[in-house]
């Protein structure tokens, strides 16, 4: 395994983000012969507001009938790969889940208190890059935690950012760079964990 502090693929969309921003932010329509572009549902939340992502329903967001990046669109395709890394045991349900609810979590607050304003939770968990980074980057063996605690917290950290740069931020989505600046942290996050377990194994050895 490498030793890089960041996830590199993370970092190359990142870069091509910012740099390309047009390219990188117009999708196909689904089903449209003519390749028409569009923005996903989160870049039409952010640009037009809730009342425009009305007609969106459940099972476009689950069966990847919306916009979006390759490989996030379908909310059930990234399930079912979910369940086979989880069976292989690649990765543990700590990270993913605790980054998964908070995100639900804190965006359904604000749903609950203004859903004139704020979209429902659960598009913000079928929409954008919510699953795919939970399930196949924020789990990078190399740039996350090592122990259950410090996995929590990294998977607290990155849904807390995300539901930010979602609700108040520039850029539509922010998964990507939750998942990134939460990985500069992992280190410190080590250090803390791994140093509080040796304080308790000497108080137990004493």
């Amino acid at each position: 395994l490498g030793y890089n502090i960041f996830n590199p693929a993370l970092v190359a969309r990142v870069f091509l983000l910012i740099s390309f921003p047009v390219a990188m932010t117009s999708w196909p329509i689904p089903f449209n012969v003519d390749m028409e572009t569009a923005a996903s549902p989160l870049g039409v939340l952010k640009t037009d507001g809730v009342g425009f992502i009305q007609h969106i329903s459940l099972w476009q967001m689950s069966f990847g009938e919306i916009g979006g990046s390759m490989g996030e669109t379908s909310a059930i395709a990234l399930l079912i790969g979910a369940v086979w890394l989880l069976f292989k045991r690649y990765i543990t349900l700590t990270i993913p889940l605790s980054f998964i609810l908070t995100t639900f979590a804190f965006t359904g607050i604000f749903y609950l208190l203004d859903p004139a304003h704020y979209a429902s939770p659960v598009f913000h968990l079928l929409t954008g890059g919510l699953l795919l980074g939970a399930i196949f980057m924020a789990t990078d063996m190399v740039t996350s935690p090592i122990a259950f605690r410090g996995q929590l917290l990294f998977g607290i950290g990155c849904g807390l950012l995300t539901a930010i740069i979602r609700l108040w931020g520039g850029y539509p989505e922010g998964v990507s760079f939750a998942i990134l600046i939460m990985n500069g942290l992992v280190p410190l996050i080590d250090a803390w964990d791994l140093s509080d377990k040796k304080e308790k194994a000497k108080e137990e050895a004493k």
